[in-house]
């Protein structure tokens, strides 16, 4: 099995190759399917060489494209938990008057059910489940696979579970570290290595912003810091992808991306929000 992470929108999607086929998890926001395109024809690999498509849930940054990549052949897989949640973004898109949307056509999609998971991935020479862990929304799953990888969408990281102790989160992520998980894809933070597969360590991946600074080679008063926040959030806004607010702010990349998930998984949050929560992660 292989795994790519694909860069070409702020929410992380990936596509994981199995023995006999290909599954996309998450698709990012509306717009961005030029850019996506693009990724894959980097890879080398058309969009049609794509069979599933799995949506970790209907929030717009995460199946914003769905729909206009399953009509170039992959198809959706709806857990029957996401059923009634299908088109809960909707709303949002038909605002955004600019932005290219297409709803998703349940018609084309495959529904199943939760036990059914691992062997319609088994049909592609994937080995693992889709498991329901609500927390971050009533409609989020999972996929869990056999070699200990996790991709988990919007769930809270781990390195923030003490803040969701006792909550719906918590019980999600109990369930998951029952499985053993070796390594974990989020949706807007960096990838988590819990275990090596070759000394059995343990530990989360090094290397995140709060060892770096959100600016390489150079310091920032707080006032600065603010600021430099409330423009990743107005760029977020705009759609913009995170290499571009990189160029227009001169952040670290890392940095934004924390800004980014922790904007995007806490709907409302404020500029100071987001910044004592960088300051938590940083402890």
């Amino acid at each position: 099995m292989r795994v790519y992470e694909l860069k070409y929108s702020n929410t992380n999607t990936y596509l994981i190759e199995g023995n006999r086929g290909r599954l996309l998890f998450d698709t990012g926001w509306a717009g961005t399917f030029p850019s996506f395109c693009k990724c894959m024809g980097d890879l080398g690999i058309p969009v049609q060489g794509i069979n599933y498509i799995l949506i970790s849930h209907f929030h717009p940054d995460h199946m914003g494209i769905a729909q206009e990549i399953a009509d170039q052949g992959p198809v959706i897989l709806l857990p029957e938990v996401q059923w009634e949640y299908v088109h809960a973004a909707d709303p949002v898109f038909a605002k955004e008057g600019n932005t290219a949307f297409r709803q998703v056509d349940e018609g084309q999609a495959r529904m199943i059910r939760l036990e059914e998971s691992r062997s319609v991935l088994e049909e592609i020479g994937i080995s693992g489940e889709i498991l329901y862990t609500p927390g971050h929304s009533d409609d989020s799953v999972s996929l869990c696979l056999d070699d200990g990888t996790l991709f988990v969408g919007d769930l809270n990281p781990l390195y923030e579970l003490e803040l969701f102790r006792g909550t719906q989160v918590e019980r999600s992520w109990e369930m998951l570290l029952s499985r053993d998980p070796r390594v974990v894809y989020y949706g807007h933070a960096k990838t988590a290595i819990l275990r090596e597969e070759e000394d059995g360590r343990t530990g989360e991946s090094s290397g995140d912003a709060s060892e770096r600074g959100p600016l390489a080679g150079a310091s920032i008063s707080s006032g600065d810091l603010y600021d430099l926040v409330s423009r990743i959030m107005k760029y977020i806004d705009k759609g913009m992808p995170l290499e571009r607010i990189r160029k227009k702010t001169g952040a670290e990349a890392s940095f934004i991306e924390d800004v980014t998930r922790m904007y995007l998984t806490h709907p409302g949050v404020s500029v100071q929000g987001i910044l004592d929560r960088i300051e938590r992660k940083g402890k």
